[in-house]
Order: C-alpha cells, then structure tokens, then sequence
C-alpha cells in the first residue's frame, strides 16, 4: 500500500476548475469561442462631469434609423439591431466572425439629468448622448455666516 497525500483544496480547486469551464461554454454556446455568433452589447465609457454626463457607445457599421434611446426613471435604454447584409445564392463564406442582431444596454444613471436637454449625435458608428445633470443634482456651494 502506497501512501498518498491527501490534498483536499486540491480537488475542489479542480471541481472550481470544471465549473468554469461548463459555465464558459453554456454562456457561448460552444467550444470554441471563434464560432460564437448571436448575441452582442456594444462597447460604452460613462463620463461624468460638473454639469453633465456623457455616455459614448461603439456601434460600427450601424444606421441612425436601427437604434432607439429612450429615458425613464433615471434609466437610459440604448437598444437597437445590427442587420446582416443580404447572402447571395452563389457566395460561400469560409469565415464569418463579424456579430449582428437585436442588443440592449441599460444604465441607471448616477444623478438626475434634464430628461428634455438630452441630446445625442452618431457620427461614424459612434454614439455620443449627452445627458445635462438637474439644478438638483448640482452641488451648490453653502455661504458661511458669521455671528
């Protein structure tokens, strides 16, 4: 009989391991990542600054007409579609790795913004929506009397 060292972090390190592992693959679809087609959210940086907060989001080889921003409740919704360009009959792909379809990004926003002051502008599949913070959401600075 052979005495073997017992390693119990070991095992379930290797059990964390294995885990990740069918969690990776479920949450693609496949093995291999290269063929993941579907689902897609686009890129965004959030900015704030004194009086506003800017929120830019990477949507190459998109049109105007394909994307929708709505506000409600201090939420903004970017939400759109990114269409596939139509297949011809005589034409085969040997790759195909670009993403297209339906994608929806919601972000709470950290201060009230002047919901009738939004403005947004797409400008070579780039979104820049710039949201005007309240006069309540403005820190105001408090004048100290003396007595």
């Amino acid at each position: 009989m052979s005495i073997t060292r017992w390693r119990p972090f070991g095992e379930v390190m290797s059990m964390q391991r294995e885990f990740n592992r069918l969690f990776d693959n479920l949450l693609q679809g496949q093995d291999d990542a290269s063929d993941y087609h579907g689902v897609w959210k686009p890129d965004v940086d959030i900015k704030e600054k004194a009086d506003e907060i800017i929120i830019t989001a990477e949507l190459p080889g998109m049109k105007k007409e394909d994307i929708k921003l709505t506000i409600h409740d201090n939420v903004l919704q970017i939400c759109g579609e990114k269409k596939r360009e139509a297949e011809e009959k005589d034409e085969s792909y040997h790759r195909v790795e670009r993403i297209y379809g339906s994608f929806s990004r919601t972000f709470t926003l950290p201060s009230l913004v002047e919901a009738s002051k939004i403005e947004a502008l797409f400008k070579d599949g780039i979104l820049q929506i710039t949201l005007p913070k309240s006069e309540k959401a403005k820190p105001k600075e408090i004048d100290i009397k003396m007595s």
